[in-house]
């Protein structure tokens, strides 16, 4: 034989050279779930190891994922009963607790990328994205209320919007409504391709943002998300994210939706983001914990998948930990 592939995996220092990816903290941003109270750490239950936290808990977490070399993190709120209403009134809130802890983390942590989340479901009664009017989400009433939320977050510092609501149009709107309110500089990160996934599980624990039963409204967000069977859905969506002005286009999940983060990678020059959402760390979380895989190669292997796919930033759960097995 006069070709064989193995001359170039015989050794580490060889491997290293020919190596086509390489996965570095700096792809990694990791989430964050806020509570009202200060100095809280409750666990999140169904996902092993994440904890919904106050601010001063926050701070800490942030400065040891910082010290770690993380720089990049998404922040969700847990927002109690009595601040939901129809409309989500409470995003922009003078008192709205995600909105002061976004200024102090900003204030102590300059320097890092802050990512918001956008949409309804944290802060309505109903507990969908958008708002509900005679049995529909309605797409064009929710846009405003998705532009206020976002300029509140712009003001208290957040780096990258996130609208992850699916609404048709939100992201022009959004844009629109940065910039009239001098917000050129703040950008979005597009959730472009939001699966109707069943892989959200612990998400919703975390933050109780599951959809309510109501009267003549479905209970769960396909009418919205998109449909797992679909892919060329996945193409326009992109294309009119990125027309609309977004910075970065995100798919979510990830692992189940390795081939739509690689199409979106191909068609579009703007950096591709992927959720490794909830359901698929808990996944590999228990298999670990039964010692049917090994916690650190696996998951490492996992986000090394979704960074050969095409992404160029990865949202999860196992962000910190990565960091410390790398830490140099």
């Amino acid at each position: 034989m006069l070709l064989r592939p193995r001359r170039n995996r015989q050794s580490s220092a060889i491997r290293s050279m020919v190596r086509e990816t390489e996965l570095t903290v700096g792809h990694l941003v990791q989430p964050l779930f806020l509570i009202p109270d200060p100095n809280g750490r409750l666990p999140v239950t169904s996902l092993p190891g994440t904890f919904r936290l106050g601010i001063e808990q926050v701070l800490k977490e942030v400065e040891e994922c910082v010290a770690l070399g993380l720089q990049s993190f998404m922040m969700f709120p847990a927002v109690p009963e009595e601040h939901k209403d129809k409309t989500g009134t409470y995003a922009t809130a003078a008192d709205n607790f995600y909105l002061e802890a976004a200024r102090r983390i900003k204030e102590k942590f300059p320097d890092i990328c802050l990512i918001s989340d956008v949409a309804l479901d944290p802060y309505s009664s109903d507990g969908h994205d958008g708002v509900v009017i005679n049995g529909k989400i309605d797409n064009d009433e929710t846009l405003p209320l998705l532009d206020a939320m976002s300029v509140a977050q712009a003001q208290a510092g957040f780096d990258l919007i996130g609208p992850s609501d699916m609404m048709d149009g939100r992201v022009g709107s959004i844009r629109r409504a940065l910039d009239a309110a001098g917000y050129t500089d703040t950008g979005i990160m597009a959730y472009t391709a939001k699966y109707a996934s069943a892989f959200y599980g612990p998400f919703r624990d975390a933050l109780d943002s599951a959809p309510r039963a109501l009267e003549n409204v479905p209970t769960d967000k396909k009418t919205y998300q998109m449909d797992p069977a679909n892919t060329r859905e996945a193409l326009r969506e992109a294309a009119l994210d990125a027309a609309e002005g977004a910075d970065f286009l995100m798919v979510k999940p990830a692992l189940n939706y390795l081939d739509i983060i690689y199409r979106l990678h191909a068609a579009h020059p703007l950096p591709i983001a992927a959720y490794h959402v909830s359901g698929e760390c808990a996944m590999l979380l228990a298999a670990a914990e039964r010692g049917w895989l090994d916690y650190q190669q696996a998951a490492s292997e996992a986000l090394l998948s979704i960074r050969r796919a095409g992404a160029s930033a990865i949202i999860t759960y196992f962000a910190k930990d990565f960091a410390k097995w790398n830490v140099r």
